[in-house]
């Protein structure tokens, strides 16, 4: 249920960059068709309580996005947002935000991370992703950036 909220928080944040349409316009498109408890072309249910993950990553990336896109700025090496997919940049928004503000473990949240640039992005998505999100990892590890306290599970 979490892969499926991340999804469709990933889907709100690329509509509001490419389309340059306010996230609360992405979200109420890319919400609209979807009632709780659906099953998806995947065969997955996004429940009450996925949905309101989605909205949760969707509106702390909202408030935190220029901090984020800061951190991303960086610790991305050789890109700037303007030359990176969208998709990738979608991407590391969301689960940079995730990384600092929510007790989501790391390890699971970067493989997460990696399948949506797969299944969403580029030949080289996966690889890019992986790459930046290792290096923010190494940041918060070495204390450079603060992030709340994890989850273990």
């Amino acid at each position: 249920m979490r892969r499926k909220a991340r999804e469709l928080a990933f889907k709100v944040l690329f509509e509001h960059a490419v389309g340059r349409v306010s996230l609360e316009a992405a979200w109420q498109h890319a919400t609209q068709d979807v009632e709780p408890g659906e099953i998806d072309q995947d065969a997955d249910v996004l429940d009450t309580e996925g949905l309101l993950f989605a909205q949760r990553l969707v509106q702390g990336y909202q408030t935190q996005q220029e901090a984020i896109d800061q951190i991303l700025g960086a610790t991305i090496e050789g890109w700037s947002f303007g030359q990176m997919a969208k998709t990738d940049l979608a991407v590391l928004r969301l689960v940079a935000y995730e990384m600092l503000f929510e007790p989501t473990p790391h390890a699971p949240l970067i493989e997460v991370a990696v399948k949506i640039a797969k299944r969403y992005g580029g030949e080289d998505s996966g690889r890019f992703v992986n790459g930046v999100l290792a290096r923010l990892l190494k940041r918060i590890e070495a204390g450079e950036l603060q992030a709340i306290a994890k989850i273990e599970k």
